[in-house]
């Protein structure tokens, strides 16, 4: 039994004398000793165990044997293990990766150079993962399995001009190597290495990879966050893993318990996903970094720079995520329930195709009229001092002040509903108006005039929309330019804001938490003051008590006057009593008036704050990470629909529906030398299947390579077969 620090080596028969020098062999190639100090522990000199080694190299196990007669010629020269060593060395790997790619010292690999005469090449060395590379050095091409790491120098598939991760595993099924590199800090992302498997559950999401590599979420992560350290699951790993996960409907980490991991993995070239725990693990790293915000910025500013032509109006409006849980967090109106909720806001920034650019979470449910501000501060950051882009929104943000500020200020146009009481318009004032747009035909009967607020200082145009039902409908723009007709129906419009809402609570699970920590709220916020609050609360009441008050009185006198009460002595004691009630009611109106205008409408948070306990509220860093992440997940789906649309006649009312079917349908994946082909499996129809099939033609034009690799991805449909 031979044991290196303690620890058992290997073991042999005493009498197995290859057994013996394959272990001297492996000591020496381990580096755990030199020649000499094996030949003095087992007995031989150094020359036996360099012989031994020349015939292993030769020939392997076999070669060690030594048989009788003169020894040919064959065993002379190099051996497999040479020449493996030479390809390598040929192609730019350091000795260290050699060694760590063969199991070797470094030493070994450097005196087997020498011994088979290698001269010193100008090509630099590849570097091992993890290693910086110099500036201004090329990289060579290296031999990874499927093409992973050819001209790094000049990768195209959408995370930056980093060099393409390599891999130093043999198996792709099995990536202990790479998971123990991670492990010592030498890999900061497992390379994707794709094997062969037929009809893979949901594979088909493959064909949302040209749409991502598209968006530029990897480049601009990666030039936001850098790395996220030594890790088998690195950056790009976990943000294309997390825009796959949601485009298949898995909306948060527990529901990866359901799926096989191994499936998961083969998607993305690995072996296996990562688990629940790894992947909060992954966002909680992110998210401590705190630049979400950066990063969903910069998304919008280039997809702003790609369709600025869908970006002349903008549609904002919020939506409240209800909370469940332990927590005391401020509260907010929920619109589908009607109740006042513990709830967070998030304002969401939407193209005129109801598609999403950007989204800011409000400091404790601030109203629309004071989160606008900073909202549009933050659009025209992104399109540029001089564009003038309509704003339109709904009833929340009515505030004519803040529309004063928006024109003249801002620079920004505005288009809403008109809030509070107006005057109505004869019915014969209205006109029919039609028009086609957008691809469909509209038509409204409409009324157009101008109207003033703020004494006359702000003049607006209002359309107003008559109803089959009789109902009127004012619309308020400062858009004097516009067709009344598009006016109407640009502000109609808003409603795809509203089912967008919809779609992403319900399939992308937006209302989801994204993780159960609080952090300390400001307190130096101002918030509503609740004593102010109380006292209007009573105002209120002793409001309505007067009313009642008075109508008792009128029906007090309406029954003396019309004979009902029976003496003129009880009608005057029922009024003075009811008299001496409004008295007091009038008297406590003016007491609470007076109260009301010396407390101040907002106090600090810390003012408020009972009983010393610190105040807190929902984290905000994470659930805002995952808010961009699915962001980018509904614009890969919708720049997929629009891709479908030219050859599906039902696209605008199943176009969504059937990529959704694609995306979560099976796939054969088979990986070529340079090329990753992709053959989903028929849908339920012919017309289905034919209109996935030109999609996939036209994803094919882009000649997108799946990130960390240079595999040019192939798309198409197969052929259902015939029964």
């Amino acid at each position: 039994m031979v044991s290196v620090h303690g620890v058992v080596f290997t073991h042999y028969d005493v009498d197995d004398r290859v057994a013996e020098a394959y272990t001297m062999i492996n000591l020496f190639e381990s580096g755990y000793a030199d020649q000499s100090d094996i030949a003095e522990a087992f007995g031989y000199s150094s020359r036996s165990i360099r012989r031994y080694q020349e015939r292993f190299e030769a020939k392997g196990l076999g070669g060690i044997i030594r048989l009788p007669g003169r020894p040919s010629s064959s065993e002379s020269g190099q051996g497999k293990r040479d020449r493996i060593i030479l390809q390598l060395k040929t192609k730019g790997f350091s000795n260290r990766a050699i060694a760590g790619r063969l199991g070797l010292s470094e030493g070994l690999i450097r005196k087997s150079l020498r011994r088979l005469g290698w001269q010193l090449s100008p090509i630099p060395s590849f570097p091992i993962m993890g290693e910086p590379t110099a500036v201004g050095q090329e990289t060579p091409e290296a031999i990874p399995a499927n093409g992973a790491n050819k001209n790094p120098e000049k990768a195209s598939n959408g995370f930056g001009e980093e060099p393409l991760p390599q891999s130093f595993d043999i198996d792709p099924c099995n990536r202990s190597m790479d998971r123990l590199l991670a492990a010592l800090g030498k890999l900061e992302d497992a390379a994707p290495i794709f094997v062969p498997a037929v009809s893979i559950p949901g594979a088909g999401v493959l064909l949302a990879i040209p749409s991502l590599v598209a968006s530029g979420l990897l480049s601009v992560a990666r030039r936001i966050y850098g790395t996220l350290g030594p890790a088998f699951y690195g950056l790009r790993t976990t943000l294309v893993a997390y825009v796959l996960l949601s485009l298949l409907r898995i909306h948060r980490p527990e529901n990866l318990k359901e799926h096989a991991p191994t499936d998961l993995g083969r998607i993305i070239g690995l072996d296996r996903l990562f688990e629940i725990k790894t992947l909060r693990r992954k966002l909680a790293l992110l998210a401590k970094l705190k630049k979400s915000h950066d990063l969903g910025q910069e998304l919008a500013r280039r997809r702003i720079a790609e369709r600025g032509r869908l970006f002349g109006f903008l549609y904002v409006d919020g939506h409240v995520r209800a909370y469940h849980g332990k927590h005391k967090i401020p509260k907010a109106f929920l619109p589908r329930t009607r109740l006042a909720v513990p709830a967070t806001t998030d304002y969401w920034v939407n193209d005129r195709k109801g598609d999403p650019l950007f989204v800011v979470t409000a400091e404790a449910n601030s109203a629309m009229t004071r989160m606008l501000l900073p909202i549009l501060e933050e659009v025209r950051t992104l399109i540029g001092p001089h564009r003038r882009v309509t704003i339109v929104f709904d009833r929340g943000a009515w505030s004519p002040k803040l529309f004063h500020k928006l024109l003249l200020e801002m620079q920004f146009d505005i288009l809403t509903y008109r809030k509070g009481r107006f005057r109505h318009i004869s019915e014969k004032r209205f006109v029919l108006r039609k028009a086609r747009l957008d691809g469909r035909p509209v038509e409204y009967l409409l009324h157009d005039q101008p109207v003033r607020f703020l004494g006359g200082k702000l003049r607006l145009r209002q359309v107003t929309r008559l109803t089959d039902t009789g109902h009127q409908t004012p619309v308020i723009t400062s858009r004097w330019d516009l067709r009344d007709v598009l006016v109407a129906y640009r502000m109609f419009e808003r409603w795809r804001q509203e089912n967008f809402f919809k779609y992403m609570r319900q399939e992308f699970l937006i209302d989801g938490l994204a993780d159960y920590q609080v952090e300390p709220d400001d307190p130096t916020r101002l918030v509503p003051n609740p004593t102010k609050k109380e006292i209007e609360k009573h105002l209120r009441a002793a409001r309505i008590r007067l009313a009642k008050l008075k109508e008792q009185y009128g029906s007090t006198a309406l029954d003396y006057l019309e004979g009902r009460t029976s003496t003129m002595r009880e009608f005057t004691s029922a009024e003075k009593a009811i008299h001496a009630e409004i008295k007091k009611a009038v008297n406590e109106i003016a007491e609470l008036l007076s109260q009301s205008k010396v407390m101040p409408k907002f106090v600090p948070l810390s003012e408020i704050n009972q009983r010393g306990q610190e105040a807190m509220k929902l984290s905000q860093e994470r659930k805002h990470l995952t808010n961009v992440l699915k962001l980018v997940a509904y614009q890969i789906e919708s720049d997929l629909v629009e891709r479908l649309r030219p050859h599906y006649a039902r696209a605008g009312d199943e176009g969504r529906t059937l990529i959704q079917t694609a995306l979560q349908s099976a796939a054969t994946i088979e990986p070529m030398d340079k090329e990753l082909r992709i053959t989903l499996n028929p849908l339920s129809s012919p017309h289905r299947s034919e209109a996935i099939t030109a999609l996939c033609r036209g994803l094919n034009q882009t000649n997108t390579e799946f990130p960390g690799t240079h595999l040019r991805l192939h798309l198409e449909v197969a052929t259902p077969p015939i029964c």
